[in-house]
Parts: C-alpha cells; structure tokens; sequence
C-alpha cells in the first residue's frame, strides 16, 4: 500500500468488469476505498466488492447509467456518504460496435454517443463538481483513434470526442489542483476486445505491437494508478498504452 495514496477514495464506472475491474483491484491495493459503478451486473460488481474486503479494502457496489444525470448524481452521493468524499473519478464505462461506416446501424451509433460520449460527459461533469483538491479524473480513448483500423469509424468518432473534452476539462480546473488525462489502451484481452474476433484476427492483433502480445487488463490499471497517485505532473494529456503499436 502507498503511503501517499492511502485513505483516498475512488470512484471507477465499469468498475464491474473487464479494464474497470483491473483498476478497481490495483486502486484497492493502494490504499483507496473503491466505488464500483456497474450498469446491469451488480452480482459481478458486490464480487468484486467482496474481493477488494477480503484483500483488506474498502468498497462500495453503486449502480446506474453512465448518460443519465440523475443515476450518476445518486452513485457519486452514495460514494461521498460512505467514504467522505471522492479524490479519483476512473470513467472505463465504455461500448465498442465495429462496423464499416457505409452499414453501422443508426442505433448502434446512439447507443455508442450515449455510453462513450454523453456518459464521459456526465461523469466528468460531476467529478469536476466533487473531486477534491490533489485528486485526478481519468477518462478512457483508445488506439484505435492513431491507428486508425477499418471497421472502428463510429466508435472511434465517440473517443475521439472523449479525448477533446478531457483536454478542455483540464484546462477548465485551472487552479483546483486536479489532473485530468485520458487513457488510450491497444489491443487488450478483454471480452470488449474478444467480442466478435476470430482466432486469426486475435493473433494478428497481439502481434502488431513490438512487444508482440495483446495487453493484459492489469497493464491498463498500473497506467491509471500513475495517473491517479504519483503523476501529479502529467495533466491533459493522453496516455497511449499499447505495448508501441503506434
């Protein structure tokens, strides 16, 4: 546990799986207590809850969806009732459809602006209201973004959006003594990742990086556990962990 991060308090929406729930466990195991936002799972969030307790931590399962003001409002007020306040707001909450622009599904494409772009909105809207002096908002973009890979156009329009607001926001909380960045993760075993991939494609993903592996959700969370501890200096910027892909 870091001496400099114990007794902080985190809020991680997404918190119930994948990249969320790496960074909720290494958050955990710095000394912060953990809310741990999901939208459908709460069985798989109040495990992870059970996790961060057995291991000697503190956390709290809150529920919601990350575009509507109200659920997000109500998770925050239940993490700031529980702990005292919040120092860290990790947005993982994310959704991925792949599909050429020329045939995505209209709809596909709302349901991507209100996760990924209007619950980025939200979130950082009641971090930048409530997270405390010395404290950090950490939002999520992706390679894709550089990378720039047929298929990605709509969700890759949806982080790039991501990535603008952080940058503002950033510069928005001058003289509050919070960071703001944003994480760009590569290719990473998830099931957000894996989803819809065959075998050929997956291996062929791993080994574009130079270090020739996929990255592992754990590798995400020690870049947001810089961001959110001992990186005070890197403020609106974002991080491309992605094993130098691009």
């Amino acid at each position: 546990m870091s001496t400099e991060t114990a007794g902080r308090v985190a809020l991680v929406t997404g918190g119930s799986g994948g990249i969320g729930a790496a960074v909720v466990r290494r958050l955990a195991a710095d000394g912060y207590s953990v809310g741990v936002h999901y939208a459908r799972n709460s069985a798989k969030a109040q495990s992870i809850v059970a996790d961060v307790a057995a291991a000697g931590g503190q956390g709290l399962a809150v529920g919601g969806d990350v575009g509507n003001e109200a659920d997000m409002a109500a998770a925050f007020e239940a993490v700031e009732a529980a702990f005292g306040g919040i120092d860290v707001v990790v947005n993982t909450a994310g959704i991925m459809i792949i599909a050429p622009i020329a045939e995505l599904n209209l709809a596909d494409l709302d349901r991507m602006h209100h996760t990924n772009i209007r619950g980025t909105f939200v979130v950082s809207q009641q971090a930048a209201r409530r997270v405390r002096p010395g404290g950090a908002v950490i939002n999520f973009s992706t390679t894709v973004r550089r990378t720039q890979y047929p298929g990605y156009g709509a969700y890759v329009a949806s982080k790039a959006a991501v990535e603008g607001m952080t940058l503002i926001l950033a510069r928005e909380l001058r003289g509050r003594d919070v960071t703001v960045n944003a994480v760009a993760p590569g290719p990473t075993a998830t099931a957000l990742f894996l989803d819809g991939k065959d075998e050929d494609t997956v291996r062929r993903l791993a080994e574009a990086p130079p270090l020739q592996r996929l990255g592992q959700p754990g590798d995400i969370a020690e870049t947001v556990a810089f961001l959110a501890g001992p990186g005070r200096w890197v403020n609106g910027q974002v991080l491309y962990a992605n094993g130098g892909l691009a």
